[in-house]
């Protein structure tokens, strides 16, 4: 398995370790696993309770770099939410670089080394569109989630189609350097997951670039939205990670964002860049996605 150096100084410090694998319940044998053949092909995760007179949620996890799609989906565990829950889901590969390490080709801090440049925003865009035409989706609900350079590809995404996108789910990964590169038209909900042990929690270095942390990435983002600049940390904190003993994790809500918008940072104490998961972990990110459909346009 690959791994991704973020570089700080001359300190090499390797931030992607071997993904935590759940043994989760399999999803039904009934359920529908739909393949789309093409140029970079995908599989649809379509839930027993699928009626095509009923719209329903889209569900995008984007893996990190050196990752796979089948590597993601063991660590999220989301197919067998998909099934309890009621959506549409599709976990695709980015793109094999010459020494075969699969990436998303996200922002120009990250990760597309190589040239010519692979446009993933297209093909996701592609993914969204194929799936709309053939599936009932619900156009107010589309998600993604991402981590790491997955992440960044999420934040772009939601950059750039905030008039497609709902909600997104960040772990660990960070956006545009230059804030002018994210310029959404309406406002998308944001949830970014950071593990303050993870060295990218307060800024570092990709390949000598450097990238936004934790803070000056939700703040970015609460800016953005119109929402309040000065994050409020909620009281209770939740437990996240079952490996760190009790509820570790805390909340930072930004307010007074516009009606239907929430920005929110859960700020992991003592995780790394790959936090431990389980469903319990996964079904809360969910959970995030689903409350928040497509809200109206930020007024100026």
């Amino acid at each position: 398995m690959s791994h991704m150096k973020f570089f700080s100084g001359r300190t090499a410090v390797m931030l992607i370790s071997a993904l935590v694998l759940s043994t989760l319940p399999a999803p039904s044998s009934s359920a529908a696993v739909v393949s789309f053949p093409d140029v970079r092909p995908f599989k649809l995760f379509v839930p027993t309770t699928y009626d095509p007179s009923v719209p329903i949620p889209l569900i995008l996890a984007l893996h990190g770099y050196g990752q796979s799609s089948a590597q993601f989906e063991k660590y999220l565990g989301l197919t067998s939410i998909a099934q309890t829950r009621g959506f549409l889901y599709v976990h695709p590969d980015g793109t094999k670089d010459r020494a075969g390490t699969q990436f998303w080709n996200a922002t120009p801090e990250c990760c597309d080394f190589q040239s010519p440049k692979v446009n993933d925003d297209a093909y996701l865009m592609s993914i969204i569109d194929e799936v709309s035409s053939k599936y009932a989706v619900d156009s107010q609900r589309i998600y993604i989630i991402g981590h790491s350079n997955g992440g960044f590809m999420t934040n772009r995404m939601a950059c750039n189609h905030a008039d497609r996108i709902a909600a997104v789910v960040n772990m660990a990964g960070g956006s545009f350097t230059k804030s002018a590169l994210c310029a959404p038209k309406v406002p998308v909900s944001i949830l970014e997951v950071w593990g303050t042990a993870d060295e990218t929690y307060v800024g570092n270095h990709i390949i000598g670039k450097p990238i936004p942390g934790a803070i000056k990435t939700i703040s970015t983002w609460a800016a953005i939205n119109q929402c309040s600049t000065s994050g409020e940390k909620q009281p209770d904190k939740i437990d996240l990670d079952p490996v760190i003993k009790g509820a570790e994790t805390t909340i930072t809500d930004f307010p007074q964002c516009p009606i239907g918008t929430s920005v929110q940072l859960w700020s992991i104490a003592g995780a790394n860049h790959v936090p431990h998961m389980s469903q319990t972990f996964a079904s809360m990110m969910v959970d995030f996605l689903l409350a928040h459909p497509k809200a109206s346009s930020i007024t100026n």
